[in-house]
């Protein structure tokens, strides 16, 4: 609305109405943890419902709380002479072991790979004849080779995953736009400071990203070595539960393997943020 009294009169407009912030509560379900803890109480509920209509037997589909009855027991007395813990002990160190060491191994050689073409050319061939064979595949040959002890499933763990951190290494560095590398020469830079400060941070974004895939791998590896060549492990366990039917266990068991990965990617996750604060900004 405009007003003009006088030569002097200013006009007047209408301020914009505020727009009304959302309320605290809202935003704490937005951003917050309420909307997987209430995804998950749904599922959970939703698995106690089917369980009491008795839609499927017992023996298939126990309960909730027969599953967790179940945990409390393999954490007192343990399965196989082994408590709960313990085979979460020795899943995580054996992925731990694998995993650290693929990636060790496989973003300096994939950086390797991009930067030499001559390097890309000799371990290309070998990357791609590993890739699309199976863990499974690896496991009598392991045997073989190193005996049922640690060794076979760290290498069939390192050998699964190597090839999805290598593949994000090369990929990283190949996707770096050529115009960022140029000007850091034309300033003077030298090989060093191209690759510390262009050619690292800038591949770094994709290393992660086959990192946080490779470990989803790791764990298929692992699972499938330990139920072929353990005594002990969260495979195993599942394994020897399914022989001897006993599911709420194996829910147990794969309730546990869910859990230690989703725990393992956010720590990736977390390291992530520290070294790319930048990434999506």
């Amino acid at each position: 609305m405009i007003q003009s009294d006088g030569p002097s009169a200013q006009p007047l407009v209408a301020p914009a109405p505020t727009p009304a912030r959302p309320a605290k509560w809202t935003s704490w379900i937005l951003a917050g943890p309420a909307i997987p803890v209430l995804v998950l109480v749904m599922l959970v509920a939703l698995w106690q419902l089917i369980s009491s209509l008795h839609l499927f037997p017992p023996l298939i589909l126990p309960a909730p709380l027969t599953v967790l009855r179940e945990a409390g027991a393999l954490l007192q007395t343990g399965y196989g002479g082994k408590t709960l813990f313990q085979d979460v002990w020795i899943s995580a160190a054996r992925i731990a072991m694998g995993f650290v060491g693929a990636v060790l191994i496989g973003v300096p050689l994939g950086l390797l790979m991009a930067s030499s073409q001559a390097v890309f050319k000799a371990i290309d061939p070998i990357l791609q004849f590993i890739r699309p064979v199976p863990p499974l595949a690896y496991i009598p040959l392991m045997v073989v080779w190193f005996g049922i002890g640690e060794v076979s499933k760290v290498m069939v763990i390192l050998l699964g995953t190597i090839p999805i951190i290598i593949i994000n290494a090369v990929s990283g560095v190949r996707n770096i736009p050529r115009q960022r590398l140029q000007v850091a020469q034309c300033l003077g830079a030298t090989p060093y400071q191209v690759f510390r400060y262009v050619i690292l941070p800038s591949a770094l974004p994709e290393i992660f990203t086959g990192m946080r895939v490779g470990i989803g791998v790791a764990w298929t590896c692992l699972v499938a070595a330990e139920i072929i060549a353990a005594t002990a492990g969260l495979g195993w366990l599942v394994q020897e539960a399914g022989q001897a039917l006993q599911v709420g266990i194996i829910f147990v068991g794969i309730v546990a393997i869910g859990i230690l990965g989703y725990l393992m990617e956010l720590i990736i996750r977390a390291i992530e943020r520290l070294a790319v604060p930048w990434k999506g900004h």
